[in-house]
Protein backbone atom coordinates (compact mmCIF):
# COMPACT_ATOMS: atom_id res chain seq x y z
CA UNK A 1 0.00 0.00 0.00
CA UNK A 2 1.27 3.68 -0.82
CA UNK A 3 1.85 5.66 2.08
CA UNK A 4 0.31 8.38 0.29
CA UNK A 5 -2.00 9.62 -2.42
CA UNK A 6 -2.84 13.13 -3.25
CA UNK A 7 -6.31 14.41 -4.69
CA UNK A 8 -5.59 17.64 -6.60
CA UNK A 9 -9.16 19.74 -8.05
CA UNK A 10 -9.61 22.80 -9.15
CA UNK A 11 -12.25 25.79 -9.03
CA UNK A 12 -15.93 24.12 -9.47
CA UNK A 13 -16.02 27.68 -11.92
CA UNK A 14 -14.04 25.95 -14.27
CA UNK A 15 -13.98 22.37 -14.18
CA UNK A 16 -13.27 22.08 -17.91
CA UNK A 17 -9.83 19.39 -17.22
CA UNK A 18 -8.74 19.48 -20.77
CA UNK A 19 -8.12 22.71 -20.98
CA UNK A 20 -6.06 22.96 -17.87
CA UNK A 21 -4.14 19.76 -18.03
CA UNK A 22 -2.36 18.41 -14.63
CA UNK A 23 1.45 17.24 -14.24
CA UNK A 24 2.46 15.77 -11.66
CA UNK A 25 5.65 17.81 -9.66
CA UNK A 26 7.45 14.35 -9.45
CA UNK A 27 6.74 10.87 -8.95
CA UNK A 28 7.61 8.10 -6.40
CA UNK A 29 6.74 4.43 -5.78
CA UNK A 30 5.17 5.45 -2.76
CA UNK A 31 2.87 7.84 -3.92
CA UNK A 32 0.07 8.48 -6.07
CA UNK A 33 -1.70 11.17 -7.70
CA UNK A 34 -5.20 11.94 -8.91
CA UNK A 35 -6.70 15.15 -10.91
CA UNK A 36 -10.24 16.21 -11.19
CA UNK A 37 -13.22 17.78 -9.69
CA UNK A 38 -15.37 14.41 -8.94
CA UNK A 39 -12.99 13.69 -5.60
CA UNK A 40 -15.21 10.77 -4.39
CA UNK A 41 -14.43 8.77 -7.86
CA UNK A 42 -10.74 9.34 -7.55
CA UNK A 43 -11.32 8.58 -3.86
CA UNK A 44 -12.71 5.05 -4.58
CA UNK A 45 -9.43 4.27 -6.64
CA UNK A 46 -7.14 5.42 -4.05
CA UNK A 47 -5.99 2.98 -2.17
CA UNK A 48 -2.85 5.11 0.30
CA UNK A 49 -2.79 4.92 3.70
CA UNK A 50 -2.77 8.83 3.92
CA UNK A 51 -5.01 10.77 1.64
CA UNK A 52 -4.02 14.59 0.84
CA UNK A 53 -6.73 16.59 -0.59
CA UNK A 54 -5.35 19.70 -2.45
CA UNK A 55 -6.06 22.53 -4.26
CA UNK A 56 -4.39 23.18 -7.85
CA UNK A 57 -3.01 26.18 -6.33
CA UNK A 58 -1.05 24.49 -3.80
CA UNK A 59 1.97 23.04 -4.23
CA UNK A 60 2.54 19.76 -2.83
CA UNK A 61 6.39 19.11 -3.06
CA UNK A 62 8.50 16.65 -1.44
CA UNK A 63 9.76 18.62 1.73
CA UNK A 64 5.85 18.99 1.90
CA UNK A 65 5.42 14.81 2.36
CA UNK A 66 8.62 14.76 4.22
CA UNK A 67 7.04 17.21 7.26
CA UNK A 68 3.71 15.26 6.54
CA UNK A 69 5.23 11.81 7.32
CA UNK A 70 7.35 13.21 10.20
CA UNK A 71 3.98 14.51 11.84
CA UNK A 72 2.31 11.13 11.11
CA UNK A 73 4.81 9.52 13.07
CA UNK A 74 5.19 11.66 15.86
CA UNK A 75 0.93 12.00 16.50
CA UNK A 76 -0.44 8.29 16.26
CA UNK A 77 -3.40 9.50 18.02
CA UNK A 78 -3.99 11.80 15.28
CA UNK A 79 -6.41 11.09 12.28
CA UNK A 80 -6.20 14.08 10.00
CA UNK A 81 -4.09 17.57 9.71
CA UNK A 82 -4.72 20.74 8.72
CA UNK A 83 -1.62 22.31 7.25
CA UNK A 84 -0.86 25.80 7.12
CA UNK A 85 -0.23 27.54 3.59
CA UNK A 86 2.20 29.99 2.88
CA UNK A 87 -0.24 32.85 0.69
CA UNK A 88 3.38 33.83 -1.10
CA UNK A 89 1.49 36.39 -3.23
CA UNK A 90 -0.16 38.26 -0.08
CA UNK A 91 3.04 37.06 2.24
CA UNK A 92 0.48 35.63 5.14
CA UNK A 93 -0.17 32.54 6.55
CA UNK A 94 -3.39 30.62 6.59
CA UNK A 95 -4.51 27.81 8.75
CA UNK A 96 -6.82 25.91 10.25
CA UNK A 97 -10.47 26.75 12.03
CA UNK A 98 -11.74 27.01 15.37
CA UNK A 99 -15.17 26.92 16.42
CA UNK A 100 -16.70 29.97 16.83
CA UNK A 101 -20.12 30.76 18.87
CA UNK A 102 -20.35 34.17 16.77
CA UNK A 103 -18.30 33.59 13.39
CA UNK A 104 -19.43 29.85 13.33
CA UNK A 105 -15.30 28.63 12.32
CA UNK A 106 -12.41 31.52 13.32
CA UNK A 107 -9.25 31.03 11.39
CA UNK A 108 -6.13 30.44 13.46
CA UNK A 109 -4.16 32.82 14.45
CA UNK A 110 -0.14 32.79 12.63
CA UNK A 111 1.30 32.22 15.90
CA UNK A 112 -1.21 29.33 17.05
CA UNK A 113 0.61 26.59 18.70
CA UNK A 114 0.01 22.88 17.83
CA UNK A 115 -3.54 22.23 18.91
CA UNK A 116 -6.58 19.95 17.53
CA UNK A 117 -8.84 21.94 15.06
CA UNK A 118 -12.64 21.44 13.94
CA UNK A 119 -11.32 22.33 10.24
CA UNK A 120 -9.01 22.74 7.91
CA UNK A 121 -8.33 25.60 5.39
CA UNK A 122 -10.57 25.01 2.19
CA UNK A 123 -7.88 24.32 -0.01
CA UNK A 124 -5.59 21.77 2.04
CA UNK A 125 -6.73 18.60 4.06
CA UNK A 126 -5.34 15.72 5.26
CA UNK A 127 -6.73 11.90 6.49
CA UNK A 128 -6.23 9.14 6.95
CA UNK A 129 -7.55 5.98 4.77
CA UNK A 130 -9.05 4.30 8.09
CA UNK A 131 -11.00 7.79 9.04
CA UNK A 132 -12.28 8.32 5.75
CA UNK A 133 -13.71 4.73 5.67
CA UNK A 134 -15.35 5.01 9.42
CA UNK A 135 -16.79 8.77 8.36
CA UNK A 136 -18.02 8.11 4.67
CA UNK A 137 -18.29 10.18 1.15
CA UNK A 138 -17.59 13.84 0.76
CA UNK A 139 -20.95 15.42 0.52
CA UNK A 140 -20.60 16.76 -3.26
CA UNK A 141 -23.46 18.57 -2.31
CA UNK A 142 -21.32 21.30 -1.19
CA UNK A 143 -19.31 23.87 -2.65
CA UNK A 144 -15.90 22.25 -3.22
CA UNK A 145 -14.20 24.53 -0.72
CA UNK A 146 -17.06 23.75 2.03
CA UNK A 147 -17.07 19.86 1.85
CA UNK A 148 -13.58 19.15 3.70
CA UNK A 149 -15.23 21.08 6.66
CA UNK A 150 -18.10 19.46 6.20
CA UNK A 151 -16.18 15.78 5.92
CA UNK A 152 -14.30 17.10 9.27
CA UNK A 153 -16.97 17.84 11.24
CA UNK A 154 -18.63 14.32 10.29
CA UNK A 155 -15.37 12.52 11.05
CA UNK A 156 -15.59 14.26 14.97
CA UNK A 157 -18.77 12.26 15.03
CA UNK A 158 -16.92 9.13 13.49
CA UNK A 159 -14.15 9.88 16.40
CA UNK A 160 -11.38 11.53 14.25
CA UNK A 161 -9.23 13.67 15.52
CA UNK A 162 -7.78 17.11 12.90
CA UNK A 163 -4.68 18.10 14.67
CA UNK A 164 -2.81 21.62 13.32
CA UNK A 165 0.65 21.81 13.53
CA UNK A 166 2.93 24.98 12.78
CA UNK A 167 5.39 23.32 10.65
CA UNK A 168 3.10 21.28 8.06
CA UNK A 169 3.45 24.22 5.97
CA UNK A 170 2.68 24.33 1.78
CA UNK A 171 2.88 27.14 -0.49
CA UNK A 172 0.95 28.36 -2.82
CA UNK A 173 1.74 28.31 -6.80
CA UNK A 174 -1.22 30.82 -7.68
CA UNK A 175 -3.95 32.92 -6.33
CA UNK A 176 -6.20 31.66 -3.71
CA UNK A 177 -10.73 32.78 -3.80
CA UNK A 178 -12.96 32.29 -2.18
CA UNK A 179 -16.48 31.82 -2.71
CA UNK A 180 -17.94 35.03 -0.25
CA UNK A 181 -21.64 34.35 0.91
CA UNK A 182 -22.32 31.05 -0.96
CA UNK A 183 -19.14 29.68 1.23
CA UNK A 184 -21.28 31.59 4.27
CA UNK A 185 -24.38 29.67 3.53
CA UNK A 186 -22.79 26.37 3.05
CA UNK A 187 -20.40 26.20 6.18
CA UNK A 188 -23.69 26.73 7.95
CA UNK A 189 -24.93 24.34 6.04
CA UNK A 190 -22.73 22.38 7.60
CA UNK A 191 -22.30 23.75 10.98
CA UNK A 192 -25.98 23.18 12.07
CA UNK A 193 -25.70 19.53 10.22
CA UNK A 194 -23.11 18.75 12.52
CA UNK A 195 -23.74 20.58 15.69
CA UNK A 196 -27.56 21.92 15.63
CA UNK A 197 -29.19 24.69 15.51
CA UNK A 198 -28.50 26.19 19.46
CA UNK A 199 -25.02 25.36 19.03
CA UNK A 200 -24.92 27.68 16.11
CA UNK A 201 -27.66 30.16 17.50
CA UNK A 202 -25.67 33.52 17.75
CA UNK A 203 -23.96 32.78 14.61
CA UNK A 204 -27.35 32.64 12.67
CA UNK A 205 -28.93 35.33 14.33
CA UNK A 206 -26.23 37.57 13.11
CA UNK A 207 -26.57 36.37 9.99
CA UNK A 208 -30.09 36.95 8.58
CA UNK A 209 -29.58 35.89 5.18
CA UNK A 210 -27.60 32.30 5.99
CA UNK A 211 -30.77 31.91 8.46
CA UNK A 212 -32.95 31.41 5.67
CA UNK A 213 -31.14 29.50 3.89
CA UNK A 214 -30.85 27.08 6.57
CA UNK A 215 -34.07 27.26 7.34
CA UNK A 216 -35.42 26.65 3.39
CA UNK A 217 -32.89 23.79 4.05
CA UNK A 218 -33.76 22.58 6.83
CA UNK A 219 -35.40 19.03 6.70
CA UNK A 220 -32.36 18.01 4.54
CA UNK A 221 -30.08 19.24 6.94
CA UNK A 222 -31.77 17.01 9.69
CA UNK A 223 -31.90 14.33 7.87
CA UNK A 224 -28.13 14.21 7.25
CA UNK A 225 -27.50 15.36 10.43
CA UNK A 226 -29.66 12.16 12.08
CA UNK A 227 -26.97 10.20 9.90
CA UNK A 228 -23.97 11.74 11.02
CA UNK A 229 -24.57 11.81 14.62
CA UNK A 230 -26.59 8.57 15.24
CA UNK A 231 -24.20 6.47 16.77
CA UNK A 232 -21.40 9.88 17.43
CA UNK A 233 -17.88 9.33 18.97
CA UNK A 234 -17.68 12.80 19.74
CA UNK A 235 -17.58 14.09 23.44
CA UNK A 236 -18.60 17.62 25.37
CA UNK A 237 -15.15 17.63 26.28
CA UNK A 238 -13.24 17.14 23.36
CA UNK A 239 -15.66 19.92 21.50
CA UNK A 240 -14.81 22.23 24.28
CA UNK A 241 -11.11 22.03 23.24
CA UNK A 242 -12.10 23.02 19.58
CA UNK A 243 -13.02 26.56 20.33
Amino acid sequence: MRQFDVLVWDSTEDPSQENHPFTPPFTDDALGWFYGNNLNSNLENSEAEWIVFAHRSIAIDRQFLNDLAECISSFPMVDAFAPRIHDTAAGKFLSGYALDKKTGLKMLDENAKMRFVAAPYPYLAVFSRRIMQRTGRLDDTLTQSTMFADFAFRMLHAGGKMFSVPYLVANTTGNLSETGTKATKHFAYALVKSFGILHNLRFLVKNPKVSYFIWKKRKEIFEKRDKATLLSKLKSDFLAELF
